[in-house]
């Protein structure tokens, strides 16, 4: 399975973790993988943190960081020395508010809610070009990091000059063949075309069309790696026939032990159908594909606000998420994931997904063989 890609960035296997836990990025990376750790939720202080456990653990091995430099967002949010919370319009508090009482949540204690306000300030305020640069400037001090990928959209020209500089190598999402254009134009190494079935920000193509599309738009110059729907080793021996150099994945580390989400979060999970995880903007204010909830659905209904720009969405609707997590609340519980949500059905590891992913490509490799004739 070891693709040029593999070669340039010093791992075994084609398999690019994405994910927000620690543990996760450390455990695939160890397994042969690479691991990415999703930085668009820290502040700079915790993503040094982060950082440097991590290279603490991965026995020198190379990994990677994704940030969100977002085309779209709140000019204010940038620029104000203000709490984000201020900019937060009235309307949009009481909808908030108003919600969660009629269903019964209650509030945050006074100093949990505090705490769990100062993280999500200061961690969804970074979600802005400006904070991205911040969150870069601690990913650049790492040498470790060999891969730094943007989630939504092309890095800005001093962007990537400061990352070639450190000699990393630069990947972009995109969910149009016509995204992927623009990247190359920009001068991105590495594209993850990312199909519509993937949890988190994503667009309305399939993985299985957008690939192809994809490759043929990037020629032999770009590597394009394949996102969306991959869980099962037939579905990574697909991406590489379709001429990807290997597959991003997210949602099936969320069932491992490493994963970031607790015992009641992984119940709601595993309980999860696939046609329950459905493309909203009630998490970031751009579409998200998560898990369907009432407080997911709130947004949708008759006489609801419109939703926020970044990062405003998302302070908002992340103290509401914190309260339905303290109160158990499965019916309100929502968390992005794809739709390979239905195929995690119990508790494991990284180690046993990363294994089982590899038995399972190899049988199909295998089944592939007995149809070529003799």
């Amino acid at each position: 399975m070891r693709t040029p890609l593999c070669e340039k960035l010093g791992c075994e296997l084609p398999i690019f973790a994405f994910s927000h836990c620690r543990d996760v990025v450390v455990e695939v990376t160890k397994a042969g993988g690479f691991g990415v750790l999703g930085a668009s939720t820290f502040s700079p202080e915790q993503l040094e943190a982060e950082l440097r456990w991590i290279d603490q653990h991965v026995e020198g091995k190379p990994y990677g960081v994704d940030v969100i430099i977002p085309t779209a967002y709140d000019k204010e949010a940038e620029t104000t020395t203000e709490d984000l919370d201020s900019l937060i319009p009235k309307e949009h508090r009481e909808f908030m508010d108003n919600f969660l009482e009629k269903e019964g949540v209650p509030p945050l204690p006074d100093g949990e809610r505090e705490r769990i306000h100062r993280e999500i300030i200061e961690g969804r305020g970074n979600m802005t070009p400006d904070g991205a640069r911040r969150l870069l400037a601690v990913t650049l001090a790492h040498p470790q990091v060999k891969m730094v990928v943007s989630a939504l959209g092309s890095p800005p020209p001093d962007v990537m000059a400061q990352l070639r500089e450190h000699k990393v190598v630069i990947g972009a999402m995109c969910g149009k063949a016509e995204h992927a254009a623009r990247h190359m134009k920009a001068g991105v190494d590495v594209i993850v075309a990312q199909g519509t079935e993937a949890g988190g920000h994503t667009g309305e193509i399939a993985t299985m069309v957008l690939v192809p599309q994809v490759v043929q738009a990037c020629g032999d110059g770009v590597a394009v790696l394949a996102a969306g729907g991959i869980a099962h080793g037939s579905q990574i021996a697909a991406s590489l026939a379709l001429g990807a150099q290997g597959v991003w994945c997210g949602t099936v580390w969320l069932g491992t032990r490493e994963s970031e989400l607790d015992a009641f979060e992984k119940e709601v999970l595993f309980a999860t159908r696939t046609e329950d995880a459905v493309r909203r903007k009630a998490r970031t204010g751009k579409t998200v594909r998560m898990i369907k909830s009432r407080l997911s659905e709130a947004w949708e209904q008759p006489g609801a606000p419109k939703y926020l720009p970044t990062p405003l969405q998302g302070i908002l609707y992340n103290e509401a998420h914190a309260r339905v997590v303290r109160a158990k609340r499965k019916d309100l519980y929502s968390f992005p994931a794809g739709q390979v949500v239905g195929m995690i059905k119990e508790e494991t590891s990284v180690r046993d997904v990363m294994y089982r992913m590899q038995m399972e490509y190899l049988e199909a490799i295998e089944r592939l063989n007995k149809l070529t004739p003799t």
